[in-house]
């Protein structure tokens, strides 16, 4: 997955509303989400995905195809997102057409952990994402095996902290910071996230070395807090 040339756009926002995402970047969130959460092969084709997208923004979908189109031949497919999933025969139209079929799409590897970035999406398939795609990978070393079960166990008990790195870590790739978030590994998760969360790690440091008093008051200034 090269950032460089292929750049997703998933947390494009307009220069003057920095909490509005931009119409590409809609479209792309839409698409992934759209993927993540439906089985069906006739349901991701093209056609399809921009029947879903532009019923979701009240608009007519011919509107949106073009788009759409763009989004995946010219960004998401050539970046390692998404993927061909496979070829649907048809019984109209061109004979060509009909022989070669129309394709239908899924998301790649890194395409679950991109999808598990998209609120849209819904915490569940967002956590069922992520836990696919960490279920998929095989630590080569120990620091790796940590980063894997850490992030599995953190899903658990500090779910948004989980979000917080993941997303910095797929914000990073799309921004092109970083060229590839695939393979997932120790060296690239930490050149990124390493430097956002400092505040988490003081703070855990804190606890940790506070004596039992300590810890209560810490508790309860965090929960009157929150």
């Amino acid at each position: 997955m090269k950032g460089t040339k292929y750049n997703i756009a998933i947390f494009d926002t307009f220069k003057t509303r920095k909490d509005k995402f931009t119409g590409e970047a809609k479209r792309q969130r839409g698409i992934i989400a759209h993927l993540a959460s439906e089985q069906s092969p006739e349901l991701r084709t093209r056609t399809s995905i921009a029947h879903v997208i532009a019923k979701k923004h009240g608009i007519l979908w011919q509107n949106i195809y073009s788009g759409i189109f763009r989004d995946l031949d010219e960004v998401l497919i050539p970046s390692g997102v998404v993927k061909e999933g496979g070829r649907l025969p048809l019984r109209r139209g061109p004979r060509a057409l009909q022989l070669e079929g129309v394709p239908f799409y899924e998301l790649t590897e890194a395409g679950l952990l991109v999808a598990s970035s998209i609120e849209e999406l819904g915490k569940v398939y967002r956590t069922k994402s992520l836990e696919e795609f960490i279920a998929s990978l095989k630590p080569v070393n120990k620091e790796e095996k940590i980063l894997f079960d850490g992030i599995l166990l953190l899903m658990g008990i500090a779910p948004y902290f989980v979000s917080k790195i993941i997303n910095e870590y797929i914000h990073s790739y799309s921004i092109g910071v970083v060229d590839s978030i695939i393979p997932m590994n120790v060296k690239n998760f930490k050149l990124v996230i390493s430097d956002h969360i400092g505040v988490e790690r003081e703070l855990l440091d804190a606890f940790v070395n506070s004596n039992k008093d300590q810890q209560t008051l810490i508790m309860d200034f965090m929960r009157i807090l929150t």
